[in-house]
């Protein structure tokens, strides 16, 4: 039975791009949920605030 091993060669650089692209879901993430408790929670628009006050409200994160 011949068999051919194939040897797979990487680079630092090819390391860095992978952990890069896996890490890219988890900073959307962050950033998106930064935005939703900052960005929605200190608007100054009366409609926004309300909404995203009654959000934190139903899930019982301290806003008062």
């Amino acid at each position: 039975m011949n068999t051919t091993l194939k040897t797979i060669t990487t680079t630092p650089t090819d390391a860095i791009v992978e952990r890069t692209a896996a890490s890219m879901p988890a900073m959307l993430a962050l950033v998106f949920g930064v935005f939703m408790v900052f960005g929605a929670g200190l608007a100054q628009s009366s409609t926004l605030h309300d909404a995203a006050h009654d959000t934190r409200h139903a899930f019982s994160f301290p806003c008062h």
